[in-house]
């Protein structure tokens, strides 16, 4: 039975577990950008417009993309919430950052990345891309480990006699009875977890990453392949937005990218740095 709860406590503030992954995650990518500017010999000097764009573009974009996609009515029922860490309705509370969809996240990424090489470090996007992918893939492990901490995107029900049943008693209100249910969060986790090893290896002791875009391209593949087959063993998150031929919402929203995947490896081979 897990209690998100608990967390560690330092005197009189408890740093909780779902905060502290979402440190870990922007921290281990920062630490791993930088190595990868200093193996590309790229000035660090454009490490900190990275980072202030990324945390903009993943907090804002997976805001509003579980908004849109899963929750379009919060825009009316408490539209400042839509953007603040906070609750005006029906009284006012601190919630912090919560309702985050990934799909959301990776296009407000997309945006802010591009203006960032186009304006600041003024590099061919792909170039840009073909490695942030890999700090993502890193920093969605500890989101993902997040979301299990919280008691967030929790699997459908499963066998009390299973491996991997798990009890979360905090969701009774939303599900009904404490039943067991797959961890679906860590599965994720630990698909990402896999994409960010590949990446780097591929990295570090190919040619790939002088292939514009083919680092990206696979990164865009695996990462949306990942959430499109965990979405199988997940409850659905709100309403609906998008079904279609049996498939979840961040199922039809995962194929886009999967196949622009494809598209971006394939021009790849025709462009070299």
């Amino acid at each position: 039975m897990w209690n998100p709860a608990i967390g560690i406590s330092l005197g009189p503030v408890t740093l909780h577990y779902y905060s502290l992954m979402f440190v870990l995650a922007f921290g281990c990518g920062l630490f791993l950008m930088k190595k990868i500017f200093i193996i590309d010999g790229v000035d660090l000097k454009y490490l900190d417009s990275l980072f202030t764009w990324t945390v903009i573009g993943t907090i804002l974009g997976a805001r509003l993309g579980h908004v849109i996609f899963y929750q379009p009515e919060l825009f009316k029922q408490d539209f400042w919430s839509v953007f603040l860490p906070i609750q005006t309705k029906p009284t006012f509370k601190f919630t912090g950052f919560s309702g985050l969809a990934s799909h959301g996240a990776a296009i407000a990424l997309i945006l802010t990345t591009l203006y960032y090489s186009f304006r600041i470090i003024k590099k061919n996007p792909l170039w840009v891309y073909d490695r942030v992918g890999i700090t993502i893939a890193l920093a969605g492990t500890f989101i993902r480990m997040g979301n299990f901490f919280n008691s967030e995107i929790i699997g459908k029900r499963v066998a009390e006699t299973s491996p991997f049943a798990i009890l979360f008693p905090q969701q009774s209100s939303e599900y009904g009875l404490t039943l067991p249910r797959y961890p679906s969060q860590l599965f994720e986790a630990a698909g990402y977890l896999c994409l960010f090893i590949i990446l780097w290896c591929i990295y570090r002791y190919t040619n790939k990453k002088y292939h514009q875009g083919w680092l990206f391209g696979l990164f865009l593949i695996l990462l949306w392949t990942i959430r499109f087959s965990v979405e199988f063993l997940k409850e659905p998150q709100g309403d609906e937005f998008i079904q279609f031929a049996g498939l979840n919402t961040g199922q039809v929203l995962s194929i886009p990218f999967i196949l622009v995947g494809f598209v971006i490896m394939i021009v790849s081979k025709r462009k070299n740095y």
